[in-house]
C-alpha cells in the first residue's frame, strides 16, 4: 500500500512560556508595543474609512464581529481621550507596555445586560487582581491616583 499524503501542514508547537500572572512572561512579545481596545477601534475604523473612500472595502464576518466587539468594549471612543490616557500611562516607566495597555481599557471589561452600564475597576486592589503583574511595580497610592485620573477623563468627557 502506498503512503498517503498529509492532509494538513505541520504546525509549530507553541512555545508555552507566555503568561500574564504576577510574573509577566510574554515570550517574543515581551517588549512589543500593544494597543488598548480603544486604540485598536480608532485604528481599524480609520483604515476602514480610507478603504471605503478608495472603494476597496471587504467586510468579512471576522471584521464585522471585531468591530462590534470593539464598539462594546473599547472604553474611550474619542481620539482625544485615548491620547490623554496614553499620555497618563506613558509616564509610568515601571510598567510594561502590556500592563499599560491593559490599564488603559481594563476599567470596562464587563457590560451589564440589564441596564447597559458597566462594572468599573475602582480600586488599586481590583486592578492588581485583574493584572497580577502590577503587584510589585506600582504602589497602591500611585495606582489609585492613575485609576482616578482615567475615570475622571471618562466621566467628564465621554
Amino acid at each position: 500500500m502506498a503512503a498517503t499524503a498529509p492532509t494538513s501542514r505541520s504546525r509549530e508547537q507553541p512555545a508555552g512560556d507566555e503568561e500574564a500572572t504576577s510574573d509577566l512572561k510574554l515570550g517574543e512579545f515581551q517588549n512589543v508595543p500593544t494597543l488598548t481596545l480603544s486604540e485598536a477601534r480608532v485604528l481599524i475604523n480609520a483604515v476602514m474609512d480610507r478603504r471605503k473612500q478608495q472603494r476597496k472595502v471587504e467586510e468579512t464576518e471576522t471584521l464585522v464581529k471585531t468591530l462590534d466587539y470593539l464598539d462594546v468594549f473599547a472604553r474611550f471612543k474619542q481620539k482625544e481621550n485615548i491620547e490623554a490616557v496614553e499620555r497618563m500611562l506613558v509616564g509610568h516607566d515601571e510598567l510594561e507596555l502590556f500592563e499599560r495597555s491593559q490599564l488603559g481599557d481594563m476599567i470596562l471589561r464587563l457590560t451589564l445586560l440589564d441596564d447597559g452600564g458597566s462594572l468599573c475597576c475602582e480600586t488599586s486592589e481590583e486592578a492588581k487582581t485583574l493584572i497580577p503583574s502590577l503587584a510589585n511595580k506600582i504602589s497602591d497610592i500611585d495606582l489609585q491616583e492613575l485609576l482616578d485620573e482615567i475615570s475622571k477623563l471618562r466621566n467628564f468627557t465621554e
